[in-house]
């Protein structure tokens, strides 16, 4: 019988992520809205445009997206992260770097946020476990 040490199991089904001194994930559902709840995301190249700011933001900063969903208002995300990095981190890394990347793409946006705040001080966390990951995931999907 061959014997499984823990992290050779955790690496086989991809679900944790492996530091030098830790196994695991945290992962969230965040929300988070437009300033003054504007429809920035009403016209389908902004959302995708935002859904690929976000996605680069995400990869720059070391964070897993799971499931996007972008609304005219608000933004849906289920991101899996490391153990050091608090969801207010990740709020900060993904509205800050994602607006800044969008402005530059979207000159005429700026306009409407002259000091370049893309989401508004609302915004939404829960932390989600495997056995909820599902369910989080079809909520955001619709």
């Amino acid at each position: 019988m061959e014997q499984i040490t823990i992290s050779e199991s955790y690496k086989k089904i991809n679900k944790y992520s492996r530091n030098e001194r830790s196994i695991g994930i945290s992962m969230f559902h965040i929300e988070w809205c437009t300033k003054y709840r504007y429809k920035m995301f009403s016209k389908i190249k902004y959302k995708n445009l935002i859904e690929a700011c976000i996605r680069r933001a995400a990869s720059k900063k070391g964070i897993k997206i799971i499931e996007i969903d972008v609304q005219p208002e608000h933004v849906h995300c289920v991101v899996g992260v490391s153990f050091s990095i608090t969801v207010s981190k990740v709020f900060q890394l993904l509205k800050g770097t994602s607006a800044r990347l969008f402005f530059q793409f979207h000159k005429k946006a700026k306009l409407r946020s002259p000091k370049g705040h893309l989401g508004g001080r609302e915004k939404f966390a829960s932390s989600v476990g495997f056995v909820q990951l599902d369910k989080v995931r079809d909520y955001v999907r619709n």
